[in-house]
């Protein structure tokens, strides 16, 4: 390649350099490191640097990774760009324009006018170093156009030799697998019409196998709320591809002259760091959004595993005044209000209250709940319908399905419920007219949104309609925050089945999961918490054995747990005795006083070895002050445990070092460290980094709070 001309965008420690040639798209030269001011002399020698060969070559492998790469271009892996017109193959032959914002950003336009297409591209460097990329793609021909994908990739070097993917399932959301790079193209699917419990989340290529603190790491998420697909291209003759895009179904993406096709942003994340470098650069682009919240983030309880659907009107008056007297700052009424709506197999659609449960309505519990200084939270399911409901009766039409497949063979319906079709203006008007007044009526703060099921067959105006569907939830939650200012809502998808950046543009926290097994939370939360910072993440103490596995955990262990995000409670607090509702009332006191670093801290986490033990930190952005939490999830393998290393500090400045045992106190056996007694120690950053501390033999199951504060 000889480019005449290049563009280099630089932010907080990252560059990405593109180069441009006279024909085709601009091609990424270098997407890492901040390489410095470069000039016209040194990005030409660059070029000559990095070239895979001189001219004259052969075309028979690409010379650069373009941005949409393309058979053409002599890319052997997976395209970028896959369309056709009237049934036959587009082979673009592009003509780009660049068109630079600032330093850190630039739109490309590329036109070619015998297909009849224009592409435009966006490139950011958002701040904290977050790549942001998406495209949009043009009818400007005759005659219809279908897309079958178009993918957002960034080139990584062949350093990068391990893959790791996620999977899971309900109750075990996020699951991590590392293997060494496959060769060839390797492509994840999500077809659920969400995320799924199994969503691919995010793909990290990496030097070596990934550690926390250390090694180089590529990342890219999609910010998409339904089907994704990420792709990583390992072939031999080209430099490796990293991406995502939409997965959009045969048929669901037609394009009539003027119309146009806008790719979800994929973001894309470098670090020499390690992971905890990776989520350096999302949470601080997350926390630099006009929407990110900015108030303390409340104490909560829902109600789901304290009554389920057994709504009685005195029961949960008392229980908001037990959680009021413990501290609890945001009361939410969970599923089960609503007419018919003793299981889970009516009621979806009908978004009234079932006066023979309430005879009296929400009301009187909205305005105790309010009177006693909590905000009041309500359940919904909006895109969701039952059979078994008034507007299911009504409007048959409004369901997204294939009618065949109404009422459901068997296999093709879960949880007895249906897809509401939220693209039909009317069912989007129904929904949201509904809410709209209770949320005016009793003063709602908070929506709980959740979405208990797949989208099987969905079939809208008889062509696939999951791409609609998502769009116009989108719509739905953006009206309703817009007609009600300071609402919030909580995207909970069965737990944690659609927690992506597509998402959360509308909505202000994600539940993790459905299992408040703190086990199995120590996983998931750490995962979620790769991509978002912990105050978006629902944390809750449930009660013990856990309803989702049955697992006996101590009463501190699950609080621990629940400091690591957005915390509150899953729990009949009426069912407490007196030492229990001590030890929640102190939680609660502890998490008001430490929330303004828990929230606004740097995560990180020391790399150990034993694979019981897990151990995160948040260090305060002044680095005054941390936060430690140190948790087994088995039996430790030695009796004398590895020491605990406190990165992130200033190692310059002396700190103390103290456990916070209001919450109960960890059991151990054979080793107690002096600096577990209740003066704890004060010694330098560097020394607590470098040194570390001596960890006690903890028990299976159990865990530390560590509060670190400069002296």
């Amino acid at each position: 390649m000889n480019a005449q001309t290049w563009t280099v965008l630089r932010r907080d420690g990252v560059s990405l350099i593109l180069g441009h040639t006279a024909a085709g798209l601009p091609s990424v030269l270098h997407w890492g490191a901040d390489l410095g001011e470069l000039g016209e002399a040194d990005l030409a020698e660059l070029d000559r640097a990095t070239s895979r060969q001189t001219a004259p070559g052969t075309l028979d492998a690409a010379w650069r990774l373009p941005l949409v790469p393309q058979e053409a271009d002599g890319w052997s892996g997976r395209p970028g760009l896959l369309a056709t017109r009237e049934g036959r193959p587009v082979f673009p032959r592009w003509t780009a324009a660049v068109e630079r914002r600032d330093e850190a950003a630039v739109r490309l336009t590329a036109t070619d006018e015998a297909s009849g297409l224009v592409l435009r591209t966006a490139i950011a460097i958002g701040e904290g170093g977050l790549v942001l990329l998406d495209h949009e793609i043009a009818n400007t021909g005759d005659g219809e156009l279908e897309v079958a994908w178009l993918e957002a990739t960034l080139p990584v070097p062949k350093a990068a030799d391990h893959l790791t993917q996620f999977a899971g399932r309900w109750t075990r959301e996020k699951s991590p697998l590392t293997a060494p790079m496959p060769r060839g193209t390797t492509v994840r699917e999500s077809r659920r019409g969400r995320g799924g419990h199994d969503a691919p989340w995010v793909t990290l290529a990496s030097d070596g196998q990934p550690r926390n603190r250390g090694g180089e790491v590529w990342a890219v998420h999609l910010g998409w709320s339904a089907d994704v697909r990420h792709r990583v291209d390992r072939v031999g003759e080209h430099v490796t591809a990293l991406g995502a895009g939409e997965l959009v179904r045969p048929g669901e993406i037609r394009l009539a002259p003027g119309g146009a096709y806008r790719t979800p942003t994929a973001y894309f994340a470098w670090a020499a760091t390690g992971l905890d470098g990776v989520s350096e650069r999302f949470h601080t682009w997350m926390r630099s959004r006009p929407q990110h919240p900015r108030t303390a983030r409340p104490l909560v309880l829902n109600t789901w595993e304290a009554v389920y659907f057994d709504h009685d009107g005195d029961r949960l008056e008392a229980l908001a005044r037990k959680a009021a007297a413990v501290g609890v700052e945001r009361f939410v009424l969970d599923d089960g209000w609503f007419p018919g709506r003793r299981d889970d197999t009516k009621g979806l659609g009908d978004w009234t209250v079932d006066r023979t449960v309430w005879p009296n309505g929400l009301g009187p519990l909205a305005d105790l709940v309010h009177s006693l200084g909590m905000e009041f939270g309500l359940w919904f399911e909006p895109e969701m319908v039952n059979l078994d409901s008034d507007l299911a009766r009504a409007h048959p039409e409004w369901l997204l399905a294939n009618p065949a497949s109404v009422p459901s063979p068997e296999g093709l319906s879960f949880r007895t419920q249906y897809v509401l079709d939220l693209a039909n203006p009317e069912a989007f008007e129904h929904v949201r007219s509904q809410m709209s007044a209770l949320v005016r009526e009793l003063g709602i703060d908070f929506v709980k949104w959740d979405h208990n099921r797949d989208l099987v067959e969905p079939v809208h105006g008889g062509a696939p309609g999951t791409h609609g569907q998502t769009l116009a939830a989108y719509r739905l939650i953006a009206r309703l925050k817009a007609d009600h200012p300071g609402l919030e809502i909580e995207s909970c998808s069965s737990g944690g089945a659609r927690t992506d950046l597509g998402i959360l543009e509308h909505t202000d926290r994600v539940w993790a999961s459905d299992s408040n097994d703190p086990v199995e939370r120590q996983e998931i939360q750490r995962w979620t918490e790769l991509v978002l910072p912990p105050e978006l993440i629902g944390a809750h103490v449930g009660p013990s054995p856990a309803h989702s596995s049955g697992r006996a955990a101590p009463l501190s262990y699950r609080i621990a747990t629940s400091l690591q995000g957005s915390a509150g409670f899953e729990w009949d607090l009426l069912s407490c005795d007196e030492e229990e509702t001590g030890r929640i009332t102190a939680f609660a006191a502890l998490y008001k006083e430490l929330r303004h670093l828990l929230h606004t801290g740097t995560v990180v986490r020391p790399d150990v070895l034993d694979p019981a033990l897990r151990v995160r930190g948040v260090v305060a952005p002044d680095r005054s002050e941390a936060v430690f939490t140190v948790a087994t999830v088995a039996s430790l393998e030695d009796a004398l445990a590895e020491r605990l290393r406190l990165d992130g500090l200033d190692p310059e400045r002396r700190y103390r070092v103290r456990v916070r045992d209001e919450i109960g106190t960890a059991r151990w056996g054979w080793v107690t460290p002096a600096w577990l007694d209740g003066e704890g120690t004060v010694l330098p950053g560097r020394v607590l980094a470098e040194a570390g501390l001596q960890l006690p033999t903890l028990w299976p199951i159990q865990a530390l709070v560590v509060h670190v504060t400069a002296v």
